[in-house]
């Protein structure tokens, strides 16, 4: 193996390099008293089954999750392979993330996503700071999985399906 050369210094490089990495992609959302609020994010990670939780980073710069994070539940969407144009939706910036995307709230207040392959019910747990970003950790209350619907995976900065 050569050398590792590069200095991790330069923003551009390290998201290509992190990009090499393939993740799922999931909603995050919940009702406020505006209506559906959620954001995207590809930076979901199964923690722990006892108690059960689940991690999320989240941009620093969000304008986004003051809103979630202060709701009692989150809804969190694990997103399926044909719901690309819903990620980009709800990545939006300026417009209305909820505008042609099938959304149904449960009684908690949280935000589920029609057609995802994973729904979990879940509240903040605790947040700690990682650099430029806040690691979230949610705690599952409640969950509905289809695991036979293929899920959205995001890799190289573009959306890319699984093969068989």
């Amino acid at each position: 193996m050569r050398a590792l050369s590069t200095p991790p210094t330069d923003p551009a490089v390290l998201r290509q390099a992190f990009g090499c990495f393939p993740s799922g992609v999931t909603a995050l959302c919940a009702l406020d008293a505006d209506g559906p609020v959620g954001m995207a994010a590809s930076t979901f990670t199964p923690v722990s089954l006892r108690p059960p939780l689940v991690s999320v980073c989240v941009q620093d710069t969000s304008s986004t999750w003051p809103r979630l994070r202060m709701r009692s539940r989150l809804g969190v969407s694990v997103l399926a392979e044909e719901q690309d144009r819903i990620c980009r939706s709800l990545a939006g910036k300026g417009v209305d993330r909820f505008a042609d995307v099938g959304w149904e709230a449960s009684e908690g207040g949280g935000v589920y996503i029609h057609g995802a392959g994973l729904w979990l019910d879940c509240s903040v747990h605790a947040e700690f700071p990682g650099g430029d970003h806040t690691i979230v950790l949610l705690e599952i209350h409640a969950l509905r999985a289809e695991p036979d619907r293929e899920p959205l995976v995001f890799h190289g900065s573009r959306f890319r399906r699984l093969a068989v």
